[in-house]
C-alpha cells in the first residue's frame, strides 16, 4: 500500500510541475550575417498558459541567449626584462561566442544560487573550465578575463530588470546581437521562477548564417583554400593598383 501511494505522488509531481507553461514567440528565429549586417535586435515575447489560478508568490521571468562553444586558451602577459612575455596559460572548454541574460527582475530575486548551478544560467556558470595546471593558483582569474573581455565587446550582456512582465501572464524583451556574431544555432531558453525555484522551462533555437557573397566566401574558404588564397591575393594586388593609379591622376590633374 505504501509503495502504491508513493508511486501515486511520484506520477502527480510532473503534472502539477506542468501548471504554468510557456507559450513563446520570436520576432525572427534566423538571423542572416551579410557583408554590410551591423547587428540585429531579437524580440522575445509570450504568454504564460495556467490549469490552476495565479499562485500569491509574484512570478519572474528569465531569458537566455547563448552563442556556439567554443574552446579557448587564456593567457596572462608579465613584464620580464622590460618586455611582456605569456607567463600562464589556462583553457577554457567551453565558452559561448555570444551570452545574454534578461530577466524581469535584480538577478538574484529571479533565480536562487542552487538553481543556477542547476540550470547554469548567469554568465560564469556558462563557461566551463577544468583542469587548469597545478602551478596556477588562482585559475577562476582566467575566466573572469574572458567575461570581461566579451563583456566589453557587447558579446556578453546582463540586462537586468528588462523583461516586461504584465499581469503575471505577458512577458516581452528584446535582445541585441552585435556584428559580431559566430555562425551557428543559438540556444534560447525561457525560465519560469517563483521564490527562485524554477517552475517550467522552455527551449528554443534561433539560427545564425552567412548569405550571399559572406556565404560564398566562407565555403571557399574551407572548401578551396588554395583558391581562397590566390584570390585574395588577387583583390589586394587590384585594390593596390587602383589606388597608385588613383593617387597618380590626382597628382598630374
Amino acid at each position: 500500500m505504501r509503495r502504491l501511494f508513493a508511486l501515486l505522488i511520484c506520477l502527480a509531481l510532473p503534472a502539477a510541475a506542468q501548471d504554468e507553461e510557456v507559450v513563446l514567440g520570436l520576432s525572427q528565429n534566423q538571423v542572416s550575417i551579410t557583408a554590410n549586417f551591423d547587428g540585429s535586435e531579437i524580440l522575445i515575447f509570450g504568454a504564460i498558459k495556467r490549469e490552476t489560478p495565479i499562485p500569491e508568490d509574484p512570478l519572474e521571468v528569465l531569458i537566455t541567449v547563448a552563442g556556439p562553444q567554443q574552446e579557448l586558451v587564456v593567457r596572462r602577459k608579465a613584464r620580464r626584462f622590460g618586455i611582456w612575455v605569456n607567463t600562464d596559460a589556462v583553457e577554457v572548454d567551453a565558452a559561448p561566442s555570444f551570452y545574454a541574460v534578461a530577466t524581469s527582475a535584480p538577478f538574484e530575486q529571479t533565480i536562487s544560487a542552487v538553481e543556477d548551478l542547476r540550470h547554469s544560467v548567469s554568465i560564469p556558470r556558462a563557461i566551463r573550465s577544468v583542469g587548469a595546471p597545478m602551478s596556477i593558483n588562482d585559475s577562476q582569474a582566467f575566466s573572469e578575463a574572458v567575461i570581461r573581455i566579451r563583456r566589453d565587446n557587447g558579446l556578453y550582456q546582463l540586462r537586468e530588470e528588462t523583461v516586461s512582465l504584465r499581469e503575471q501572464t505577458l512577458f516581452d524583451t528584446s535582445i541585441a546581437m552585435p556584428a559580431s556574431l559566430t555562425e551557428g544555432a543559438y540556444p534560447t531558453r525561457i525560465f519560469l521562477t517563483r521564490g527562485g525555484t524554477v517552475i517550467s522551462r522552455y527551449e528554443t533555437v534561433i539560427d545564425v548564417r552567412k548569405v550571399g557573397l559572406e556565404r560564398w566566401l566562407y565555403n571557399l574558404s574551407r572548401e578551396q583554400p588554395l583558391v581562397y588564397g590566390l584570390l585574395s591575393v588577387a583583390l589586394a594586388i587590384a585594390a593596390g593598383w587602383s589606388a597608385s593609379a588613383a593617387a597618380r591622376y590626382l597628382r598630374d590633374g
